[in-house]
């Protein structure tokens, strides 16, 4: 991985676009650019949609609502929000969350990135920036 020693940016319609377990993830940030330090991705599904619980033991994660409302589960902890809200979910703790009926748009951040490489090896190239088919 190289060092990283000068500004990057991306535009609104910029970085890597792929579909992931019935949503819609643009990679604006991964490892290749931060030095595996985190990664950010634009994250939109549509309504209903709804994470398993599960635990990621090597990263913490948040979220920034975009838009929609989202309620997070994390631990004992459960917090219905909307856009302009942050949730924080730290390493080792089970943690999901469940879109309301309208869809969400969010920022996730993974630190460290190791969260977008498993993104990027098990999604599938996305034609364009839209949700993926419903499953069956």
């Amino acid at each position: 991985m190289g060092t990283v020693d000068r500004m990057q940016v991306l535009g609104p319609e910029e970085g890597q676009a792929l579909w992931f377990a019935g949503a819609l993830m643009v990679l604006k940030a991964a490892g290749e650019r931060t030095e595996g330090r985190f990664a950010l991705l634009d994250q939109r599904v549509g309504g209903g949609y709804a994470t398993p619980l599960h635990v990621h033991h090597g990263e913490d994660e948040a979220w920034y609502v975009l838009e929609g409302d989202v309620t997070f589960y994390c631990g004992d902890t459960r917090a219905h929000v909307g856009a302009g809200a942050w949730v924080f979910a730290p390493k080792g703790v089970p943690h999901a969350f469940r879109v309301g009926e309208a869809g969400a748009r969010l920022l996730t951040f993974s630190a460290p990135a190791a969260f977008a490489d498993f993104v990027r090896a098990a999604g599938e190239p996305a034609p364009g920036l839209r949700l993926p088919p419903p499953g069956p």
